[in-house]
Formats: C-alpha cells, sequence, structure tokens
C-alpha cells in the first residue's frame, strides 16, 4: 500500500503531476497548491507533485460517526478531513459506506504516515494507520495510487500545530 503507481516509474509520476498542474483550471479542486492555508482545503505535496483538495471537516464526534456513509459519489478534488483533539490510533470501517475509499492517516507535523488503498464499500473490518494519527484525510478511491500519493507526503491544513508543521500555514511555500 501507498507505493507509487505506472509501474514505479518515477518519470510517468512527474508526467502525471505536469499534467495535473496543465489541467488545474479545468478540474476544480484538484490544482497545485499555492499560497496559504485555507479552512475548506488541504494540500499535499510529495516526490510525485501537488496537489489541491477541497475539504469538508469532520472534528466533532457526530460528523467523524456520519463521515461519508450514503454517499454515491465523490469529486476527484473533494475529500472529507477527520481531525482530532489529539494524536492516537483511529480505526475506521466502511459500514454503510457506498463508495471506494483511500484513507490517508497524517500525523500532527503533517507528515502522511501511512495510505489504505480502496477500502471496500460496507466492509465491517476495522482498518488503522498506526499510532499517532492526528487525522484522517478520505478521498475517491484509487485516487492515491493514479497520483502517485505515497507515505511521506507532506500535508498543509491549519488544524494542525504550525510550530511543528512540516509545511507550515505561514510558509507561504
Amino acid at each position: 500500500m501507498g507505493q507509487c503507481c505506472f509501474g514505479g516509474r518515477r518519470r510517468s509520476v512527474k508526467l502525471f503531476a505536469a499534467l495535473i498542474s496543465l489541467l488545474a483550471g479545468a478540474l476544480p479542486g484538484l490544482a497545485v497548491a499555492a499560497g496559504d492555508c485555507a479552512p475548506d482545503r488541504l494540500d499535499i505535496r510529495g516526490d510525485w507533485g501537488t496537489a489541491r483538495f477541497h475539504i469538508e471537516l469532520a472534528d466533532d464526534a457526530q460528523e467523524r460517526a456520519q463521515g461519508l456513509m450514503f454517499r454515491e459519489q465523490i469529486s476527484t478534488g473533494q475529500g472529507m478531513l477527520f481531525l482530532y483533539q489529539t494524536a492516537h490510533r483511529p480505526a475506521f470501517w466502511m459500514k454503510n459506506t457506498l463508495i471506494a475509499l483511500d484513507m490517508l492517516f497524517i500525523t500532527p507535523e503533517g507528515r502522511v504516515q501511512h495510505i489504505h488503498e480502496n477500502a471496500t464499500p460496507g466492509d465491517l473490518t476495522p482498518i488503522n494507520g498506526g499510532d499517532g494519527v492526528l487525522a484522517v484525510f478520505e478521498i475517491k478511491g484509487g485516487l492515491a495510487r493514479s497520483m502517485g500519493l505515497e507515505a511521506g507526503s507532506e500535508v498543509r491544513f491549519p488544524g494542525f500545530e504550525q510550530s511543528i508543521a512540516l509545511w507550515p500555514c505561514s510558509s507561504g511555500n
């Protein structure tokens, strides 16, 4: 899981990242991250390139319990961010979830610690990304692999503690 796509060829990943950059205007929400943070978007970067997602934030118990259940689709540039008060070992399942999802488990510093690809709709098997997880970002199933997202990628979002963030909001990078 979390391995690079396109047969592991970096050239193809770079070409895919360049294509995403060119199509940024045509694909709302999936664009090269620029500027600073906003509470309705999440930026991710790595050796594969950079992307921006528009997010729904699930930061209380009721929103986290509902998640993306009963949704029939999620667009490429959208995602749901489950943000917790403290880092721990959250476990997810796919009860009442109708679409396959990729789950990115993120540390307080904003590093993708683990990626669970294509979680099976309706599956009750617990999915966890290990200890020390502050947030889980759910995106369309298969998208992480197609983009080349991998463990170690950095995430920028105002909900991460900026004093320890690998990619702080105030950096403007």
